[in-house]
C-alpha cells in the first residue's frame, strides 16, 4: 500500500476496534494483528496509539457531523426524525468511541503536556461536531442570523442529544426509537417555551407548524399533551 493509503486502512482498523471497546484497552499489537501488518510498520505510520486515536477520533467526529445534513424538503418533524435515526446508528455503533468522544478524549499514558494537547484536540473535534449539527439546524429552519433564543434553544437541544445518548448506552434501557421521536418532541417543546416568551420564536415556531402533517412528530406531541391535559 501507499503511505497514505496505509494510513487511512489504519485509522479504520483502529475506529473498528475502539467502537466495540474502551480506547484504553486496546492495545498496538491488537491494532497491528487486525490489520494484517507488524507492529514496528504501525509506529511507521503513527508515532504512538495517541496519535492514532486522535486520527480515529477525527474520522469519528467527521462521520457524525455529516449525520446532521438531509435534504431540505418536507416538514421539519420528519426530517428532525430522520436525523436523530442516523445519529443514533452512530452512536450504536461506535458506543465506546462515542462515549471517549464526547468525554474527552482516551485514557491512555502519556506526559502532562502531551495529554493535555491530546484533550484540547478531541474539545476541538467536539466543537466542529456541535458546529456542524447547529449550522444544519439552522439551515432547516431557514434562519441565517439567529435571535438569542433561537441560538439557546438550538444549543440546548443538540446538548440534550449527547446526553441522552451517553445515557443510552449506560443499559439501553430505553427503547432506541422512542429516544429518536423523544428528542425530537423536545426540540418543538424547547421552541414553544421559547416562544411563550419571544414574539421572534412564536412567529418561526407558527411557520415551522403550518407545514407539520397530521402523523408527523410535532403533531403527536400535540395529541400527547392534550391527553395529558385531559
Amino acid at each position: 500500500m501507499g503511505v497514505e493509503e496505509r494510513r487511512q486502512q489504519l485509522i479504520g482498523v483502529a475506529l473498528d476496534l475502539f467502537s466495540r471497546r474502551s480506547p484504553d484497552e486496546v492495545s498496538i499489537d491488537e491494532i497491528a494483528s487486525a490489520a494484517g501488518i507488524s507492529r514496528p510498520l504501525v509506529y511507521h505510520y503513527f508515532p504512538g496509539k495517541l496519535s492514532l486515536y486522535e486520527a480515529a477520533l477525527k474520522r469519528a467526529a467527521e462521520d457524525l457531523a455529516g449525520r446532521f445534513v438531509e435534504p431540505h424538503d418536507g416538514p421539519l418533524g420528519p426530517r428532525l426524525l430522520r436525523v436523530m435515526h442516523r445519529f443514533f446508528d452512530f452512536v450504536d455503533e461506535h458506543g465506546p468511541g462515542f462515549s471517549a468522544l464526547m468525554r474527552g478524549g482516551p485514557a491512555v499514558p502519556a506526559g502532562g503536556a502531551r495529554l493535555i494537547s491530546s484533550a484540547s484536540a478531541t474539545n476541538a473535534l467536539i466543537d466542529t461536531v456541535r458546529q456542524a449539527a447547529y449550522d444544519q439546524i439552522l439551515s432547516h429552519l431557514r434562519v441565517e442570523d439567529p435571535p438569542a433564543r433561537l441560538e439557546l434553544v438550538v444549543r440546548s437541544w443538540i446538548s440534550l442529544a449527547e446526553s441522552t445518548a451517553l445515557i443510552w448506552l449506560d443499559g439501553r434501557r430505553i427503547p432506541r426509537a422512542e429516544l429518536e421521536a423523544q428528542l425530537v418532541h423536545d426540540f418543538a417543546a424547547l421552541a414553544a417555551v421559547s416562544a411563550a416568551y419571544d414574539p421572534e420564536m412564536t412567529a418561526l415556531l407558527r411557520r415551522i407548524l403550518k407545514d407539520e402533517p397530521v402523523e408527523g412528530p410535532f403533531s403527536d406531541l400535540a395529541a400527547r399533551l392534550i391527553s395529558l391535559a385531559s
